[in-house]
Formats: structure tokens, sequence, C-alpha cells
């Protein structure tokens, strides 16, 4: 049997050139031009420029999906959906970019690859400038200013703007964890997640910081991260103006416009509006203090505070005024260092007037007032109002005298 000879393309379209081999193929091509659609869905309304496209919608509403993968089972609606799926388990890639030799499964996904090389963009958000290379990665975008959170979740009620996003969700209530890690065994809702975490074994950090050469395992952090350098810092409070660089660190601020202590230690029913400080105070009823210094071999309860005392043996002092150059290695001690060249006292005591530069120093002085004293002497029950008084009294009992002054010893 011969081959059928390849037919003469006849049929050119007078917009785009293109050419078909049949008159009806090049009617139908050209409805991409004038826009017609003659082939309405009943159900919804919907119109389509070919019938063999309103045939595949149709199964939209009927849920049928008649295209079945021999290899997986997975299910399409159209063959064409079909036979491109069918790629992942042959391997083809028949799509290559001549740029750079990337092979691709679909003709679209090579369109939008070559984009990178380009550096085109061209689809422009409208609200804000920002532009993209897909039309559907601008039009999730665009929900970002409309609101619009289209995926509800019928187990909770829980809205999402993003489709990857509502399918992470519905793993929490079917408890499904498919992708599970080779080194540790943990398991993930999602593939993306196991191959960020992988990273943590292979100690890959793929995105670099430019500006300093800091390495990191997240696109999303290095995103973050890069506010550092530009200064941006684009999540402002509405009730007293602060601005910052991370969402979730503005919206534990709002925490304490609202009061709001949504994490609750299980022994002594204290609340905290930071997960890090309840995580850090259930040390106190544990007595664990897991982050020990190499240096002098003192522990602590948190790593920040760790960091900090650290500081002590490197002599490292980060914190610089501006006004007199002199340095600090905590930040609250330069804080209260710069309201003596601001003189801005903004802690007022209601009983008697009295201001004080910190919050700290206020407190203490209430307690006068109240008659509050909270640090009390294990050897003979005295209390104290702050706690450097209490461990001065201590020395009595310890005999301990640290302040060595002209030969003699003095205690401060």
């Amino acid at each position: 049997m011969e081959k059928s000879e390849v037919k003469e393309k006849t049929h050119h379209c007078l917009d785009c050139k293109k050419s078909f081999d049949q008159l009806r193929n090049l009617k139908i091509h050209q409805r991409i031009h004038t826009g017609e659609k003659p082939y309405p869905c009943s159900d919804c309304g919907k119109s389509f420029n070919q019938v063999s496209s309103l045939n595949a919608h149709r199964y939209v509403h009927t849920g049928e999906k008649p295209y079945h993968c021999s290899e997986c089972g997975k299910s399409f609606v159209q063959l064409g959906a079909l036979k491109l799926h069918l790629r992942i388990h042959t391997g083809e890639k028949p799509h290559q970019c001549s740029d750079c030799g990337r092979s691709f499964t679909q003709m679209g996904a090579l369109k939008l690859h070559q984009h990178i090389h380009t550096g085109e963009r061209p689809y422009k958000c409208s609200d804000c400038g920002k532009s993209y290379i897909q039309k559907s990665t601008l039009k999730t975008h665009q929900r970002v200013h409309t609101g619009e959170k289209p995926y509800h979740c019928l187990d909770c009620g829980k809205s999402f703007n993003r489709q990857s996003h509502f399918n992470i969700h519905q793993r929490i209530h079917t408890g499904e964890k498919r992708h599970h890690c080779s080194d540790c065994g943990k398991s993930f809702n999602d593939l993306s997640t196991l191959q960020i975490h992988q990273r943590s074994h292979t100690g890959v950090k793929p995105y670099n910081c430019s500006e300093c050469g800091k390495n990191f395992i997240r696109l999303g952090t290095l995103k973050l991260h890069q506010r550092i350098h530009t200064g941006e810092k684009p999540h402002q409070c509405l009730e007293c103006g602060k601005s910052f660089s991370r969402l979730d660190t503005y919206r534990v601020h709002q925490r304490t416009h609202t009061g709001e202590k949504p994490y609750h230690c299980l022994k002594c029913d204290k609340s905290f509006s930071r997960q890090g400080d309840l995580t850090a105070h259930q040390h106190i009823h544990t007595g664990e203090r897991p982050y020990k210094c190499s240096d002098c071999g003192k522990s602590y309860i948190q790593k920040s505070t760790l960091k900090t005392h650290q500081r002590v043996h490197t002599g490292e002092k980060p914190y610089h005024c501006s006004e007199c150059g002199k340095s600090f290695n905590r930040q609250s001690h330069f804080n209260i260092h710069q309201l003596i060249h601001t003189r801005e006292e903004q802690h007022h005591c209601l009983e008697c007037g009295k201001s004080f530069n910190d919050l700290s120093t206020l407190q203490i002085h209430q307690r006068i007032h109240t008659r509050e004293e909270q640090h009390h002497c294990s050897d003979c029950g005295k209390s104290f109002n702050d706690l450097s008084t209490l461990q001065i009294h201590q020395r009595i009992h310890t005999g301990e005298e640290q302040h060595h002054c002209s030969g003699l010893w003095e205690e401060f």
C-alpha cells in the first residue's frame, strides 16, 4: 500500500498568512480573527468557534472523562489532553528550544520558555504595572487587587485565590501526604515542598543575593532578604503607621493592637502572640536550655539570646548611633540610647506623672505605687521590685563580691 501524498496547502489566511489544505479548515481558523463563536453551550451559554470544542466543553457539566491513560488510569475530557499526558510516560519531548536545547512536551510550554531568552513579559497588570510571561499568571495575580478567591473548601469554608493553594489545603482534611523524603522519611502534601525540604539534606542553596552573596534554599526567602538592601517595607499598619518588610511580621505586630494571643501554654494557661514565644516559654516548665555557648558553656532558652550573648566574646557591636558614633551589642540598648538624643520620654506614670525612656523602667517604677514585689529571695524570703536588685542582694548569702576596685573588694 502506497503512502498517501502530502496535500498541498492552497488556502491561505489573509490575516496571518497561515495555510490550509482544506477550505473548511481555513474558515474555522478565520474565526480566531473575527471572534465568531457560533456554537453556544445550552447549559451555561458559553460559546465556541468549533463544534469539537463545544463537545469537549459539555463534559464539564456531565463530569464525563472518556479518555483513559492505560499506564496510570488517569482520565481526560479531551483526546488531545490524553495524548499530551502520555508523553509523561514515554518521555517524549518533541519541542526543542533553539537557544539552549531544552525540550518540552508541549509547544505552548516551549513558547513560554522562549520568553526567558527574549526577556519578553507581554502580560501587564493595569493596577500595579507588574508584567508576566503567562496570561494565566497575570489573571491569578489580579486577584490580589480584586480580592477574588474562587476556590472554596467545602469542609471548612476557607477560600483561596489559587487552585494550587486550594489543592494543597484539601490534603489537610484528607490527611494525604503523598510525597516522602527518602533521607528522613518526612512526608509532604505536595512535590514542590518535598523538593525544597530535600535541600536541607543536600545543602543546596540555589538562590543567590547579588548584593551580598548570601545564598538561600527558597526563592521567596531570597526576595524577602533583598528588601534589607532595597529598604522596601510594603506592609503598613493602619493603626500606628509602622511598616514591615514581611507579611508575617506585620500580622504578628497587629496583635499588639488587637491584644490577640492565639498561642496558649497547656501547663500554666499563659498566652502569647507568637509561636516562638510560646516555644521559648515552654522551656521554663521543662528546664530545657537547648542553646549552648561554645566559648563559655552558658546555656539559653532562645537561640536569639545565645546570639546576643556571643557578642560578649566576639566584641561585635552591630548597632551604631549616627548622632555620636557609639555602638551597642543589643538592639534594645541602642533604642534606649537614641532617646538621649531625641530627649523623647514616651512612657508616663499615670500615678505621679513621671516619664521614662523605656517601658521596662516605667514598669519597675510602677511597683512603688502598687507595692508589687515580684522577685523573691529563696534564702530569706525578702522581695524586690526588680531582678537586678534581687541578684545584688543574693550576694549576701553567697558571699560573692564581684567588683574589684583599687585593691579592695567593693560590692555595687
